[in-house]
């Protein structure tokens, strides 16, 4: 008897990365050619805009600031020479739980280890910054392993996923027939994709334990933004009467004006955020690591208190503090699963002193907010984007000194604002911005730099012209990299030398520079000018860059830690 054979669908790998892609909600892919040229031929047709980079790192940011600011994953991909590069910028990424998707080309089979020009081993670079990094060497590994890449960036802890394609500019795989498996599920397309709830049995420790004490703070990290836990959070607090304090990936996860906000909490933080942790009697760390910055290298919470910890990952939940009642989660299912099991209580003595503790922050902080000096105070120019935020602005801030004056004084004051900042990687705050410009088009998109860190990818300028990527850029220009002044000047105690040419730059005018790139820039010298500039700046209708004269000698204040 003749038996017909099932015929296997078939299509181009080009197409089906397109089409993937466009499943899963991406329309925007970050690359530097050459790369998957039939792939991006593929992507126009279905209607995904291609941003050609400056550089493969940059690439990575922009893809690391859309996914942080879209919530669902992001796509980059460098060719072959590029992936050393490309890796780099996946560090961003990793620390800071962002579903990107990194895809690069590689030699041949036939041409590996052999010398071939331009060609490294590609897997040591990716293994420390993605939870997957896979070989495609064959067409039809493609569409299992593209599902795969989405469904790893997405679920549990996300991170970044990574795939070297046959080719150096993985065209030999784009340009083959491949046997189509299924495309990406829809929930891949979001993060989280999945929201698995706590354990019965934990969750009744935890309860207990919350229940106990008299102090309960919650501490909210990275983790419960990229759960969209914010309405969560305020419930449990709300319900519970407790202070939250934020590491500065979660600066957003309360508006300043809620009563029970402490405000930034760790090494860059605000003091009255870290002394209400040591005054707890038991810390709710949700979706937060319990690494040195967020616990003020370890002295906060106090050895001895309970921990309660959430989080998707369970190699999280216990890694600093033996005895953590961990739940594992999803952030915001997690919180809903406390909120509606722990006991109510009314406000009283622990939240009234946590806002003692605020109301004596603000005080100090006071003057230098309404510093007249010039060159401007820091401060100051956190008071003025405070006042000129838009309601609905998207504040993207750089790592060091610019996360560090921007999480502890720029406020925002409304349940639409977000706040993004670097996991770590100088330089990442303008190209992480225009990313996220790309994912909310809509949206007003802020960033805060310093002159250190807008020079490293300060090229990108060109890209947001070309691509009309209208973002504000705001440059606290002190012509130094005055986090480390401290350290240098501790270096050189009783010794003379020459400590400028370790850390102080040659003066620049960013204005002036934005302006030769056709875009808008301005330069602010006196603090009453900022926010002319900056409605300025925001009706220019090209990139804008706020040129912003600080005070070369400002320090932020060391982190508050118990005596």
């Amino acid at each position: 008897m003749n038996e017909t054979a099932t015929q296997i669908p078939t299509m181009k790998g080009a197409r089906f990365i397109a089409e993937a892609a466009l499943s899963v909600g991406i329309d925007h892919v970050f690359f530097v050619d050459a790369v998957l040229r039939r792939a991006l031929v593929e992507m126009e047709e279905v209607g995904i805009r291609r941003v050609l980079a400056r550089s493969e790192k940059a690439a990575a940011y922009m893809a690391d600031g859309y996914s942080r600011a879209a919530r669902r994953p992001a796509l980059c991909m460098a060719q072959s020479v590029g992936a050393a590069n490309l890796a780099a910028g996946l560090q961003d990424a990793f620390l800071g739980q962002s579903s990107v998707v990194a895809l690069t080309g590689r030699k041949p089979a036939i041409e590996q280890y052999r010398n071939a020009y331009q060609e490294i081993p590609h897997e040591p670079l990716f293994a420390a910054v993605t939870k997957m990094s896979a070989r495609v060497d064959l067409p039809a590994q493609l569409p299992l392993l593209l599902r795969q890449a989405f469904r790893v960036a997405t679920t549990g802890r996300p991170g970044p996923a990574h795939l070297d394609i046959d080719g150096m500019t993985g065209d030999t795989t784009a340009m083959a027939d491949c046997a189509l498996a299924a495309m990406p599920e829809a929930s891949f397309g979001r993060v989280p994709a999945f929201r698995p709830p706590a354990d019965p049995a934990m969750l009744a420790q935890a309860v207990a334990a919350i229940d106990q004490a008299r102090r309960p703070v919650l501490v909210v990290g990275a983790g419960a933004m990229a759960s969209a836990a914010e309405a969560a959070v305020a419930a449990l607090a709300e319900r519970l009467s407790a202070p939250v304090v934020a590491a500065l990936d979660a600066k957003a996860v309360l508006v300043e004006q809620h009563p029970l906000n402490g405000g930034i909490v760790g090494t860059y933080s605000r003091s009255c955020a870290n002394r209400i942790v040591a005054e707890a009697d038991l810390v709710i760390f949700a979706g937060c690591d319990t690494g040195d910055q967020v616990t003020s290298n370890w002295t906060l919470p106090a050895p001895g208190i309970p921990v309660v910890q959430l989080d998707p990952d369970p190699a999280e939940l216990g890694r600093s503090y033996p005895g953590t009642i961990g739940l594992q989660a999803d952030v915001r299912a997690g919180l809903e699963q406390l909120a509606a099991a722990v006991r109510p209580r009314a406000s009283g003595d622990w939240d009234a002193r946590a806002r003692t503790l605020v109301a004596e922050w603000r005080a100090e902080t006071a003057p230098a907010l309404a510093s007249a000096t010039t060159p401007i105070r820091p401060e100051r120019l956190c008071a003025e984007l405070t006042a000129a935020l838009p309601d609905d602005a998207v504040l993207v801030a750089d790592t060091g000194y610019s996360s560090q004056w921007s999480g502890t004084l720029v406020e925002l004051r409304s349940a639409r604002q977000r706040y993004l900042r670097a996991a770590g990687s100088l330089g990442w705050g303008f190209p992480g911005s225009l990313g996220a410009k790309c994912a909310l088009p809509d949206r007003p998109v802020v960033c805060f730099t310093g002159d250190g860190g807008f020079m490293y990818h300060m090229a990108e300028l060109e890209t947001a012209r070309r691509c009309g990527i209208h973002t504000v850029t705001v440059v606290n220009n002190n012509g130094c990299l005055a986090q480390g002044a401290r350290s240098i000047d501790a270096a050189y105690e009783g010794r003379r030398g020459n400590k400028s040419e370790i850390y102080v730059f040659h003066p620049m005018d960013f204005a002036r520079v934005a302006q030769s790139m056709d875009c808008f820039g301005v330069r602010v010298e006196d603090p009453a000018d900022f926010r002319a500039a900056f409605a300025a700046a925001a009706r220019a209708g090209r990139p804008a860059v706020i040129d912003v004269a600080t005070d070369p000698a400002a320090r932020a204040p060391l982190g508050w830690t118990p005596r």
